[in-house]
């Protein structure tokens, strides 16, 4: 989808203008959207409303609710003819549609504002934009201390992805009738939960940093299912010795979170403890195995958050390069499907060293 050039030369400059003024269109259908014009202008249907009936139908004045108009004219929010203003499909999908509602309380929670110091991140691959929120190195160890809207956004943008290609991967996953599996990177426990949920035998252990073992343990004590679950705290990037008794280890959005050498290293201490018939599970969204454009563009876009803000390092993968650190630490893909929820891989592989 990315090797032409197919634009005219005046769409080609139509676009540099759209991009040059795209923090701009971004907030002016945030603001459409939270302060009801989306919604009112959405209850009008076709007969429309008049900018003194907006108005009236909104937390905004004359002023505001214009010039915001007149942005989403431009942007394609809106339409005018008659003295009357109409939701087009893209407003209506800024106003229903779930994934874009997550991906822009995502962009405008938690990575608008570090995103202004990418190029320093850049630079230093160090993630500078995390400064707005915190001085720790990574935002992983801070997630649970994030300001309450850029926490939520966060959460609802994590399982969004990962709750509807959880469900479609479980029957793949617990083919070989595992009994114990290994969630590496377990973060919230959700994984953990629907495996308990979905085979009544297994037995997890979620291996991931201390202060999201403490939120995953809360989680799990709910649902009741804490004689089931059992949490390793540790660190994947440091020595610290690896349990090795599972018979899947399963990693779930959680390898894009690093660095290739780091990625290398942690599935070689993996492959050192493995046993011989284990398997490693790994779900990841790569750029290159989406159906539609529009999920290749979120996702790349997504890879400027890990850069800017999650570590400095790391970044949604093409599957060509994933493969390739899957081989130099030491494993062999026996198996892939792709377009598991809303674009997932899923890679089952087997040790060969």
């Amino acid at each position: 989808m990315y090797q032409q050039d197919s634009l005219s030369a005046l769409e080609a400059i139509t676009q540099a203008q759209r991009i040059a003024f795209a923090p701009m269109l971004f907030q002016t259908a945030l603001c459409l959207r939270n302060n009801g014009v989306l919604a009112y202008l959405d209850s009008c249907g076709t007969a429309g409303a008049t900018l003194p009936s907006i108005t009236e139908n909104s937390a905004l004045d004359e002023y505001a609710v214009s010039v915001l108009l007149d942005m989403g004219l431009s942007g394609g929010i809106v339409v005018y003819r008659d003295q009357h203003y109409y939701l087009t499909k893209v407003g209506h999908f800024l106003l229903h549609d779930a994934m874009t509602r997550v991906n822009m309380d995502f962009t405008h929670d938690v990575c608008y504002q570090g995103l202004f110091f990418l190029d320093e991140a850049l630079k230093t691959a160090k993630p500078a934009g995390l400064k707005v929120f915190s001085d720790a190195s990574t935002i992983y160890p801070v997630l649970s201390q994030l300001p309450a809207a850029a926490r939520a956004s966060w959460f609802a943008f994590d399982h969004f992805y990962s709750d509807a290609a959880f469900n479609a991967a479980l029957p793949h996953v617990f083919a070989s009738q595992p009994a114990r599996l290994y969630d590496v990177g377990g973060n919230t426990g959700k994984w953990a939960i629907k495996c308990c949920q979905y085979d009544q035998q297994i037995n997890v252990t979620i291996l991931d940093l201390p202060q999201q073992i403490a939120l995953a343990e809360q989680n799990i004590a709910q649902a009741g299912l804490s004689a089931r679950i059992d949490c390793y705290p540790v660190d994947m990037l440091s020595d610290a010795a690896l349990p090795g008794e599972a018979d899947i280890w399963w990693m779930s959005q959680f390898l894009d979170c690093f660095s290739p050498e780091q990625i290398v290293a942690m599935l070689r201490r993996v492959a050192q403890v493995m046993k011989p018939a284990a398997r490693l599970c790994v779900m990841e969204l790569f750029w290159d195995a989406q159906r539609f454009e529009a999920a290749a563009f979120s996702l790349n876009a997504t890879s400027l958050y890990f850069t800017c803000l999650a570590n400095g390092n790391s970044r949604f993968y093409s599957a060509e390069k994933f493969y390739h650190c899957l081989e130099q630490a030491g494993f062999q893909v026996e198996r892939r499907v792709d377009n598991l929820g809303f674009g997932h891989t899923l890679l089952i592989c087997k040790a060969t060293d």
